[in-house]
């Protein structure tokens, strides 16, 4: 059986690093299933990552080896999804970390170690062949994962009406009145919930495919042979054919000049329609639509998330890629008058408000 865990190795740390201090009682715990059933008398181990959740992740040392160890605490995060969700992708081929040791009750689990080289490390900096041939790889492993996750799809929740709409509500709640700190008049509440009737429609229109919903340059481990390690699954859904693909190419944390992307895009129309996973009928042009719908529903609810994620628990990492992500949602809107209402208000009121609003973030975080 397979796990993934989310940016376990986004910062290392030394091996002669203990897991904790004394009064950390769930690393204390973590420490003594990882020394007494799992028999690693000598495992020493040290904070590989925080993520968006509650969870959290340590390297550890037991003579050569190295492993990863998640501690998910049980009244606030529940691994079986994990588990369950890593049993279907492992059947697919894809390379995901093994579960070596686990114990669910607890919330632990202990997993093999992917390495600590993220595509985000390597494409910020890689020249133009070799960006070409990460992205390959992670769409040929993309294609793999939808192909031969037709079945494990069927047993995945549906990216329904209702989660699409749940999740584009995070927009305007956490966004635009917590963040931007805006009111909405009753029109303007109006043409953004026609933008969002739109978007919603968009997606469930596409051919429905396992989706991982987070594949993007921070979840992806540059690993030998070529194929990337791929972590961060465990939302995995049933749902549209585009949005992984949006995850990647419009990443939150990296940007590309548009018509790289849609190079890339059509590279990937072209392979999926050979392997059956698209409609003769989906061109160029009706998939790119679908890919820019896509990617603007996905970023608005990032939007809500990333402010939320510091209004509401306290992380302001995420306030660094506002801008980016925001700049998506501008940069697409244009191209599709179905959206006007939502290009109006962003233009009207939110592009106004923007700086003021980071400055006043920000200046909190530094105070």
């Amino acid at each position: 059986m397979f796990l993934s865990v989310r940016h376990y190795t986004h910062r290392m740390q030394s091996p002669h690093a203990d897991c904790g201090t004394p009064a950390d009682e769930r690393l204390r715990q973590l420490q003594d299933w990882l020394r007494g059933p799992l028999a690693l008398a000598g495992a020493r181990c040290a904070p590989a990552s925080a993520d968006a959740s509650f969870r959290r992740y340590f390297r550890v040392w037991h003579g050569e080896q190295t492993f990863i160890a998640m501690d998910a605490p049980p009244a606030l995060e529940d691994v079986r999804p994990f588990l369950q969700v890593a049993a279907l992708l492992a059947a697919t081929g894809i390379n995901v970390p093994q579960v070596v040791a686990e114990h669910p009750a607890a919330g632990f689990l202990l997993l093999g170690d992917l390495g600590s080289t993220q595509y985000q490390t390597v494409l910020a900096t890689a020249d133009l062949a070799t960006r070409d041939q990460l992205y390959a790889d992670a769409a040929q492993t993309l294609l793999q994962l939808q192909v031969r996750g037709a079945t494990a799809a069927e047993q995945l929740p549906a990216y329904s009406v209702a989660l699409l709409a749940r999740e584009l509500e995070l927009f305007p709640e956490w966004f635009l009145e917590r963040h931007l700190q805006l009111s909405l008049s009753a029109a303007e509440r109006d043409g953004l919930e026609r933008a969002f009737a739109q978007l919603i429609t968009a997606a469930l229109e596409q051919p429905q495919v396992l989706v991982h919903r987070d594949y993007h340059s921070r979840n992806l481990m540059v690993c030998t042979p070529g194929y990337p390690g791929v972590l961060d699954f465990q939302d995995a859904v049933r749902g549209p054919v585009t949005y992984d693909l949006a995850s990647l190419y419009k990443d939150c944390y990296l940007r590309w000049p548009r018509e790289q992307v849609l190079a890339w895009v059509e590279s990937y129309r072209v392979a999926a329609l050979a392997a059956g996973l698209l409609p003769a009928a989906e061109d160029a042009a009706a998939f790119r639509r679908h890919f820019d719908l896509m990617g603007a529903q996905r970023h608005l609810k990032v939007l809500g998330i990333f402010a939320r994620l510091w209004w509401r628990d306290g992380k302001p990492g995420y306030l660094h890629d506002l801008p980016r992500v925001l700049d998506y949602v501008l940069e697409v809107l244009p191209w599709y008058p179905e959206l006007q209402p939502l290009q109006t208000l962003l233009a009207d009121r939110v592009v106004p408000a923007f700086a003021a609003a980071q400055a006043r973030a920000l200046g909190a975080v530094s105070a």
